[in-house]
């Protein structure tokens, strides 16, 4: 458990600098210890939609509401992966 906490701690520095993939995979490593913590998967969420990897955002956010199905940063979270998504869609239509 204490290692769980470090790396999530480190993850959130991470995420405070910007650097996103770190953070990412930190909270990564996070998931290999617990599988059940909500808020590593919100937070890798976070990362994925800051880098622009939409798909990836929206499975983490779709894990957390099949645990918790009222937790609103995962809903908020894949809304915005979802309109992610939709704009990538629009674009690669035009090309």
């Amino acid at each position: 458990m204490e290692k769980f906490k470090r790396l999530k701690n480190e993850g959130n520095d991470f995420v405070k600098t910007g650097e996103y993939e770190e953070a990412a995979n930190k909270y990564s490593e996070c998931m290999k210890l617990n599988t059940e913590e909500c808020t590593v998967y919100t937070n890798r969420a976070l990362c994925y939609l800051k880098l622009y990897k939409y798909e990836e955002a929206k499975r983490d956010c779709d894990h957390v509401l099949q645990i918790e199905d009222s937790n609103i940063k995962a809903f908020y979270r894949r809304a915005l992966a979802y309109k992610g998504l939709q704009v990538r869609r629009k674009n690669m239509a035009g090309i």
